[in-house]
C-alpha cells in the first residue's frame, strides 16, 4: 500500500494554483459575491463528465454568453428563452430549463443552495435532501439528461460530481473556496469516479471492486487514517499519481 509520506507529497504537489486552469474548479474562482461562486460551482459540477475540453468549452458559454458572468441575476431572473438550444450530452434544452426554474424559485424565496445543502445535512441525509428537492420540482419534460446530472442516491451510486461540489465549497485551499461552514473538510466524501477508482485499488486504498457509494466510504474512511481531518485532500494525490504514471508509460 502507497505510504503516507506520498500521499502527502502528491497532494501537496497538485493542490496548486496550476490546477485550477484546467480542472471545473476554474468557473468558482471566476467569481467574488458568495452567491455567484455557489450558483456557477454548482452548474459547474452538473456538466463535469465527458470530455474535460468539452464540458469545459460548453461552461464557458453559458456563463459568457448566456449568463452574462452574472450566475446570480440569470438564476434570479431566468426565463425559458434565455438559454435557445443549450445542451450538453444527455443534457438536453428542456432538463437545463427545469433545473434553473428550480433553482430560480429556490433563490428567490430562501437563501438559496447553501440553505438547502446545509438542512440537508442536519437531517443525515445530504444527497437525499437535496435530490428530492429537485426531483420533486422538476417539469415533465425532463428526461434522462436531468437525472444524470442530478443522480438519484438511493441508487447507491458514487455521487461523484456532488461531493466535488461539497469539496469546493467546505475546503479551504489554493484551489477549493471553502465559502461554506454547516459542515466540517472531515466530513466530506470523496469525489470517486472510474480514474480515482481505480489508481486508489492500484495504491492499495480501495479492495471493493463496485464503484459504488459503498466504495466512496471505504475510500474516504482509509484515507482518513492517513489525516483524519482533511481526508479528500487526497483526491489531489490521486490525480498526480494518475499524471506520474501517465508520463513513466
Amino acid at each position: 500500500m502507497i505510504t503516507k509520506t506520498k500521499l502527502d507529497k502528491l497532494a501537496e504537489k497538485y493542490e496548486s494554483p496550476d490546477f485550477i486552469k484546467d480542472d471545473p474548479v476554474q468557473f468558482v474562482h471566476r467569481y467574488k459575491s458568495k452567491k455567484d461562486i455557489e450558483i456557477a460551482g454548482f452548474i459547474a459540477s452538473l456538466l463535469a463528465y465527458g470530455s474535460r475540453s468539452q464540458f469545459i468549452k460548453k461552461l464557458n458559454f453559458l456563463f459568457d454568453n448566456i449568463a452574462q458572468n452574472e450566475p446570480l441575476n440569470f438564476i434570479q431572473n431566468f426565463e425559458n428563452g434565455m438559454i435557445g438550444d443549450f445542451n450538453y450530452r444527455f443534457g438536453k434544452p428542456n432538463d437545463f430549463i427545469s433545473i434553473f426554474e428550480i433553482m430560480k424559485a429556490l433563490y428567490n424565496t430562501t437563501e438559496g443552495l447553501e440553505e438547502l445543502f446545509a438542512h440537508g445535512f442536519k437531517q443525515g441525509k445530504i444527497f437525499e435532501t437535496v435530490v428530492d428537492y429537485f426531483y420533486a420540482r422538476a417539469n415533465k419534460n425532463v428526461g434522462q439528461g436531468f437525472y444524470h446530472m442530478i443522480p438519484n442516491p438511493h441508487n447507491n451510486g458514487a455521487m461523484k460530481r456532488m461531493c466535488m461540489y461539497l469539496r469546493w465549497m467546505v475546503r479551504k485551499s489554493c484551489v477549493d473556496v471553502g465559502i461554506w461552514d454547516f459542515m466540517k473538510p472531515s466530513e466530506l466524501y470523496i469525489p470517486l469516479d472510474v480514474h480515482v477508482a481505480r489508481i486508489s485499488r492500484e495504491m492499495g486504498l480501495l479492495k471493493r471492486n463496485s464503484n459504488d457509494f459503498k466504495a466512496v466510504i471505504e475510500l474516504t474512511n482509509k484515507l482518513k487514517e492517513f489525516c483524519p481531518q482533511d481526508p479528500v485532500k487526497y483526491d489531489f494525490a490521486m490525480f498526480g499519481y494518475g499524471v506520474n504514471n501517465k508520463n513513466e508509460n
